[in-house]
């Protein structure tokens, strides 16, 4: 069904304001309706459809036509749905009811709670195939829109959400939480996408435009480890119950896996390529499939769990091995402070932190990319072995490599002098060769 809306100007009344009619196309019939509105040329936008911001009360009565379309499209869907013979005379009867008289008190009210759109909206993304686990986020957005109408002391309903409750809602996310600037940004990349998906697939007005919600994400510099940390970590005495943590994760050192990836691994994920072994997976968060040659760290690290479990290597819970590896690289002596820079109340403040304290299985795969684009391996190269889809993506953690920033000014100012160190012996980062 295809639903549009005209300025019949065959019949102006003394002001030269004409009425507004809806036309609507299904099954090779047409449906004509009067709508209650009238208004001059200049007050009518034929484009789009809706009345110019001129028009006096111009918003309530571009609601008015969207619910005129709104109940027309489900009226339609029932029908449909029900078998029902539909002419344009039964679509008609949704559109003009019977008019029953009755006390304001009691007159029924549409009520379209915001969080209650935001649960649908959840059920939705699910519906289209969108993973559990890439949902979490799109679900911790929802805990902090019922959180900020605990703070209001009141349920919001989808009109409500204007740019002065967006507002609000910032101040509660960065004073009342305290989330940091870019995980700010991603709520708010998830609350504009739910008002896309109000206004485009439930066509229900909203009443702040998503690119009018602006906000900036910050930089944050990717925690890695190099070549000498990493050996550290290899050669560190550890407690028995430490080792499988630190095993699993150099295996993602070597190889650049996520968590969730190494968690899921299995013996059909090893398969043999020109006589050495390589892992071919498909990417739990992205569903891309990669290839990843094991180079002798990762394979001997394969050998010395094989047949111990069910899983090709030992995996926790992701918070339990971030805690592990918090103490496990204390343990391997990373103690250079790091600076961190957060903003908090408006203001930039700078910590220092050892850098044990940060690093988490996720390191492993900053360090993966890192160290393998200081051997020089292709940018373009090492997207296809992380599974980026983009290779924007990849190029950030070419903006972490200091060393080749730091050889080519020693290289132009002092001449040449001083020779490029060489890279380490330790094959950390061979990748698996194009099939011709």
């Amino acid at each position: 069904m295809t639903i549009t809306f005209e300025r019949r100007t065959d019949r102006p009344d003394a002001a030269g304001r004409c009425t507004i009619h809806l036309r609507a196309y299904f099954d090779n019939q047409r449906l004509r309706f009067a709508t209650r509105e009238r208004c001059l040329a200049t007050e009518w936008h034929p484009e789009r459809n809706q009345f110019r911001r001129s028009f006096s009360g111009a918003q309530e009565a571009n609601e008015y036509l969207q619910s005129l379309c709104d109940r027309l499209h489900a009226h339609y869907r029932q029908l449909r749905a029900a078998g029902t013979v539909i002419t344009p005379e039964v679509l008609k009867a949704v559109l003009a009811p019977p008019v029953v008289a009755k006390p304001v008190a009691e007159a029924e009210v549409l009520v379209f709670w915001l969080t209650d759109l935001y649960a649908d909206y959840q059920a939705a993304l699910l519906a289209r195939g969108n993973l559990a686990q890439s949902l979490v986020s799109v679900a911790s957005t929802l805990t902090h829109l019922k959180g900020l109408e605990k703070s209001l002391k009141k349920r919001l309903q989808l009109g409500d959400y204007d740019l002065a409750t967006h507002d609000k809602f910032l101040a509660y996310l960065r004073g009342t939480r305290k989330l940091a600037q870019n995980t700010v940004c991603k709520t708010v990349k998830h609350v504009k996408a739910f008002l896309r998906y109000v206004r485009e697939d439930r066509r229900m007005p909203v009443a702040v435009e998503p690119r009018e919600m602006k906000i900036k994400w910050t930089d944050v510099e990717k925690v890695y480890l190099s070549a000498a940390e990493l050996a550290l970590l290899e050669k560190a005495m550890l407690p028995s119950s430490l080792v499988a943590t630190r095993d699993a994760f150099l295996f993602c050192c070597y190889t650049g896996l996520r968590h969730s990836d190494l968690s899921a691994l299995s013996t059909a994920n090893v398969q043999t390529w020109d006589g050495s072994r390589i892992l071919r997976l498909t990417q739990t968060k992205t569903r891309t499939a990669v290839s990843i040659y094991l180079t002798p760290p990762a394979a001997a690290l394969l050998d010395k769990y094989e047949g111990t479990r069910a899983q090709l290597l030992p995996a926790y819970s992701n918070q339990v091995m971030n805690r592990y590896l918090k103490r496990i690289a204390q343990l391997a002596g990373l103690r250079e402070m790091v600076e961190v820079v957060t903003i908090e109340e408006g203001k930039v403040v700078k910590r220092q932190q050892p850098k044990h304290e940060l690093v988490s299985m996720h390191t492993a795969r900053h360090t993966f990319a890192v160290l393998s684009l200081m051997r020089g391996l292709p940018v373009a190269v090492l997207q296809k072995v992380l599974g980026h889809a983009k290779i924007q993506t990849t190029m950030l953690y070419a903006k972490v490599v200091e060393d080749f920033q730091h050889q080519e000014m020693r290289r132009i100012w002092d001449g040449g002098a001083t020779p490029v160190p060489a890279a380490a012996p330790n094959p950390v980062c061979v990748i698996e060769a194009a099939v011709a």
